[in-house]
């Protein structure tokens, strides 16, 4: 399906007031091969949308893929999942379990399809998308081919992977393949599954995720917001002991063997950022993790309040946050650093 000087503004959790000169809805893979044998000269490739800031009219061609489709086999060991990229991640959390499949209930609520999950290589409460991730199914642009990438091949990090790099604009994720094993164990270090004691189910350790998720984080259908904004931050140990010097509560968890990782939203409400707005653009006042379109926000004002962040941040704390969300200008992708908000 192709629709010219399309709104965007249900295309994206932000529901932000902008315009795409065309818009291509692809639900199979011979819609996404057409797309590649014509690849306009500029174009950005839209998931459910849930991770995208669009601060302008864009003047290119907005890609959709929205391939559905499960299917399941097992070895004696595991389940196996081939999930098209058009299926929402959250109720495949639920299928999941409701089919006695446990493994990604760590990450229930997450927004967006499947096919974004491993560009971001999403993440919560201890448990990422790596984990599973047995393959992802990859249409070439260059070869009008599918090719199948292993876990090791697609380079994950964190919130990262060869998708943001190497192959980005190279071609689009069609499905992606998950590994739950049978011999299942619950992930529990974080706080609020910690007290859930030593042998919850699968189901109580969604429950418990879906509600700490819903305590905090706002509905983007009630209040307009991509979910956490910012990625936690990963710091040197000298850096995290000048910050736990003066707060001894400081949350922190090993990365890397020998970093440490910080809680972004604790930095940006240490700051005491919680509520405060520029425009129609605000923190979150229970979630300082997440900015929400209050009240029309524009794209300028969400940017103007993301800089604001960082810089109080930074001048606080010497940690400067970097986004998760990616921001969509006229011409495609832009770094909110080099972003001049119009005042």
């Amino acid at each position: 399906m192709h629709y010219q000087n399309y709104s965007l503004e249900q295309l994206n959790s932000f529901a932000l007031k902008a315009n795409a000169k065309s818009v291509v809805i692809a639900e199979s893979v011979d819609a996404v091969r057409q797309f590649s044998e014509q690849l306009p000269e500029q174009f950005y490739i839209l998931g459910g949308g849930s991770n995208s800031l669009f601060i302008d009219n864009y003047q290119g061609t907005i890609f959709c893929p929205n391939i559905k489709g499960i299917e399941i086999s097992e070895t004696n060991e595991d389940y196996l999942l081939h999930v098209s990229s058009g299926e929402d991640w959250h109720d495949l959390v639920e299928y999941c379990l409701a089919n006695n499949m446990p493994g990604l209930e760590n990450l229930a609520l997450i927004p967006g399809n499947c096919g974004a999950a491993p560009i971001q290589n999403i993440g919560a409460y201890g448990v990422e998308l790596a984990h599973f991730c047995d393959y992802v199914q990859w249409f070439d642009f260059q070869t009008n081919k599918e090719v199948r990438l292993t876990a090791e091949q697609c380079q994950f990090g964190y919130r990262d992977s060869i998708f943001k790099g190497a192959l980005k604009n190279k071609g689009v994720i069609i499905a992606i393949g998950l590994r739950l094993t049978k011999k299942w164990q619950p992930t529990l270090k974080y706080q609020g599954l910690n007290q859930l004691g030593e042998t919850p189910t699968a189901k109580q350790v969604f429950d418990a995720v879906v509600n700490i998720r819903q305590s905090k984080l706002p509905d983007p259908e009630v209040l307009p917001n991509a979910g956490s904004f910012f990625k936690n931050p990963v710091v040197s140990h000298q850096v995290y002991a000048k910050i736990k010097a003066q707060y001894e509560q400081v949350p922190a968890y090993p990365a890397n063997g020998c970093d440490m990782k910080l809680a972004a939203g604790w930095l940006i409400e240490q700051s005491g950022l919680k509520g405060v707005s520029i425009g129609g653009a605000a923190v979150h006042t229970l979630q300082a993790l997440v900015l929400v379109n209050k009240n029309n926000a524009t794209g300028q004002d969400v940017v103007a309040l993301a800089q604001h962040v960082q810089r109080v941040v930074n001048e606080k704390f010497n940690v400067m946050l970097e986004p998760e969300v990616r921001v969509i200008g006229e011409s495609g992708e832009q770094l909110i650093a080099d972003i001049e908000v119009v005042k």
